[in-house]
């Protein structure tokens, strides 16, 4: 538990390679079923607390216990905390992520940006407005970014407790499945 941040439920990796890392995941290390969301693009999103074009990305989200892992490649240039990494040569493991409800979301990101933590960028899932946003505290050695996310609302968090429910029943067998909310 993160004094500041809240409960970590997710840890996050950005690659190059979506279908060389899902397969790792799957087959060396026997994590799966992961859930696909193809070429996702926030609304609503600032990079480095302005506007900006955001990034198109593929994300897979599974299951390992009550620990999400989610996978992210970027398909575009775009200005995001993605491209940063994998610019300065950091592809792998990205950030931790805390699940909030939205009147939770707003209380804790005021005090996190009271404390002078400033974002790496935000924005919000279309369709069901669930907003995100990653802190950028990766400055310090072994430093890693910090995201907070709206996951513990309908519908999201429904979806994310199925997924995490297939993972305890998973046996192996299409380990790569396109996700539905």
């Amino acid at each position: 538990m993160s004094l500041i941040f809240g409960e970590m439920r997710q840890v996050a990796f950005v690659v190059r390679d979506l279908d060389r890392a899902l397969e790792y995941w799957t087959r060396s290390l026997g994590v799966g079923p992961f859930y696909l969301i193809r070429d996702f693009v926030p609304e609503a999103y600032t990079y480095r607390g302005k506007p900006s074009p955001p990034p198109k990305i593929t994300l897979a989200l599974g299951f390992s216990g009550e620990f999400q892992v989610e996978i992210i490649q970027p398909h575009d240039d775009h200005p995001s905390a993605y491209r940063d990494s994998l610019l300065a040569g950091r592809e792998g493991f990205h950030h931790v992520s805390s699940w909030v409800t939205r009147a939770e979301y707003d209380v804790q990101k005021e005090r996190i940006l009271a404390s002078g933590i400033t974002p790496a960028h935000e924005g919000t899932i279309g369709g069901i407005d669930v907003r995100f946003i990653y802190f950028a505290t990766e400055t310090s050695p072994g430093g890693l970014i910090f995201e907070m996310a709206e996951v513990k609302e309908p519908p999201l968090w429904d979806a994310m407790m199925n997924v995490r429910e297939e993972a305890k029943r998973w046996n192996g067998k299409d380990p790569i499945r396109d996700f539905v909310m």
